[in-house]
């Protein structure tokens, strides 16, 4: 134990503490295996079940034990000391907030070029799902608003994870694919405010697709 800390219960520290931060086109890192591949079917059997489109709130998930581990070590003072140590700064200021995705329909404008939201400070991406055997659909680290411009590519496969430090150019998306798309999004952000703002949003996108009309609607809106 460190500080009196309990080690991680599913991530692998050694493994996130040696992914190589890389410059260009901004500040980035991959790891392969941010969770033991052995730990698979047990954190899978216990992830949500999310059948639409888009991303939903952490607190409106519902999920087993392992997959909860997982979550609570996300969300420890040890992970944010290992993303500080990557990227040079001190996140003691700023919130986490976590939100998932569950499926992509494979319209166009999914995935769209965009360098995220100037409230987010670092964006933590963990892969989920069972496999990604698709060219498309992978996350793109771009250098420029165009999607084809990518200088590195993420599989959203169980155990993979790539963070980010978010600027003005930190583009990224993915070319459209349709299919089971598990990605978590851990994002520390640089206010209470804008947690509740997120998981307000997106419990209110949640309800509407419970709403058969509304549903239709949001999975042929544009994006």
């Amino acid at each position: 134990m460190q500080n009196g800390e309990a080690p991680f219960s599913m991530l692998d520290e050694a493994a996130i503490a040696a992914a190589e931060l890389r410059r260009d086109p901004y500040d980035f890192a991959f790891v392969e295996n941010a969770i033991e591949p052995g730990r698979k079917d047990e954190v899978l059997a216990d992830a949500p079940r999310i059948p639409d489109r888009g991303s939903y709130g952490l607190p409106d998930l519902r999920y087993g034990t392992r997959f909860g581990a997982v979550v609570q070590d996300l969300l420890s003072e040890r992970f944010r000391r290992l993303v500080e140590r990557k990227f040079d700064m001190d996140l003691t200021a700023y919130p986490p907030a976590i939100v998932m995705m569950g499926n992509t329909t494979g319209h166009y404008n999914e995935g769209y070029a965009h360098p995220d939201s100037k409230h987010k400070i670092v964006t933590v991406l963990l892969g989920f799902s069972r496999d990604w055997p698709y060219e498309r659909g992978r996350l793109r680290v771009l250098r420029s608003a165009d999607r084809e411009d990518y200088a590195f590519e993420f599989a959203p496969e169980f155990g993979r994870m790539l963070m980010f430090r978010v600027c003005d150019h930190s583009w990224h998306g993915f070319l459209p694919q349709k299919g089971q798309r598990m990605s978590l999004q851990l994002c520390y952000v640089d206010s209470d405010w804008y947690v509740r703002r997120e998981y307000w949003r997106h419990s209110l996108s949640a309800r509407a697709k419970a709403v058969p009309l509304l549903r239709k609607v949001i999975e042929w809106a544009p994006r």
